[in-house]
């Protein structure tokens, strides 16, 4: 039996890490929804957590591409989309019979309309998020610019409405890291957001989630450590923690960034390149 005052090595090593717990209240406003803790300072070189990735799609002198996996089971999607489409399929038959509505009085007709357009929009939506969401919306660290492109699905529980792709630019130098805590049944763990402040200040303007739901939280700071010495042109690994994708197939190509923001964050300012020439 364990004594009461023996401390396992792993709590130990969280217990120690755990600096923003002393808080109960985070520095920035408005304080995010599920708020755990404020994550070091992205200056801070002493973070006691080692940097580490956990997924990432390129990283090289200039730029460094992290991958955004939600925790969504695709499976499911294109299961709920086939039985969707077998259920409309056998109504359509239905349909067809020849005196089926005739027996039927209008408010049987009006509930029948509408259950069949509810199970035709629970299919649009399903149909919509297995085969044109994007698996893994991508945040670009450009080190030579100090900026980071998020790119944005905004989709919405209504199928019929334009679902939206938005690429956010914003300043490195304004973002600071905070950890969120999940507690649901299915979503449980930790998730690490990036809160971007007017300059100088500690008001949030927005915020971006760079990792969705994981259960260490050492994955958490360890991927902000990274991000930040990256940043700092400090060295880090370049092997993340997670190689293989996660099973999301779909036959499209749902990552597709606007020409002008592709090439400018992947490369460095112009001017950055006429070093040395007269004026």
């Amino acid at each position: 039996m364990r004594k009461k005052d023996d401390v396992p090595v792993d709590m130990g090593y969280r217990m120690q890490s755990r600096p923003g717990q002393e808080r109960k209240f985070s520095k920035l406003t408005p304080q995010a929804e599920k708020w755990e803790e404020d994550l070091p300072e992205k200056y801070d070189l002493q973070q006691p957590t080692p940097p580490k990735l956990i997924r990432v799609n390129e990283i090289n002198e200039t730029w460094m591409e992290i991958p955004r996996y939600e925790n969504i089971i695709w499976s499911g999607m294109w299961a709920i989309c086939i039985g969707s489409a077998i259920f409309i399929s056998l109504n359509y038959f239905f349909f067809m019979l020849p005196d089926f509505f005739s027996e039927m009085s209008c408010d049987d007709k009006a509930e029948v309309l509408l259950l069949n357009f509810s199970f035709i929009s629970l299919f649009m939506f399903f149909f919509r998020m297995a085969l044109f969401v994007p698996r893994g919306t991508p945040v670009r660290f450009n080190r030579k610019r100090q900026k980071v492109y998020v790119y944005e699905h905004q989709r919405s529980i209504w199928p019929w409405k334009r679902w939206p792709v938005v690429i956010k630019v914003f300043d490195w130098t304004d973002i600071h890291g905070e950890m969120l805590q999940q507690s649901g049944r299915y979503d449980y763990g930790h998730r690490l957001s990036c809160a971007v402040c007017k300059r100088g200040t500690l008001e949030v303007v927005d915020r971006f989630i760079l990792s969705w739901t994981v259960g260490d939280n050492r994955m958490i700071r360890g991927l902000w450590n990274h991000c930040c010495l990256y940043m700092q042109y400090k060295p880090v690994q370049e092997t993340p923690l997670l190689t293989r994708k996660p099973l999301s197939w779909t036959p499209l190509n749902t990552i597709r960034w606007p020409e002008e923001l592709d090439k400018e964050s992947r490369t460095a300012p112009e001017l950055q390149s006429d070093k040395g020439i007269a004026l």
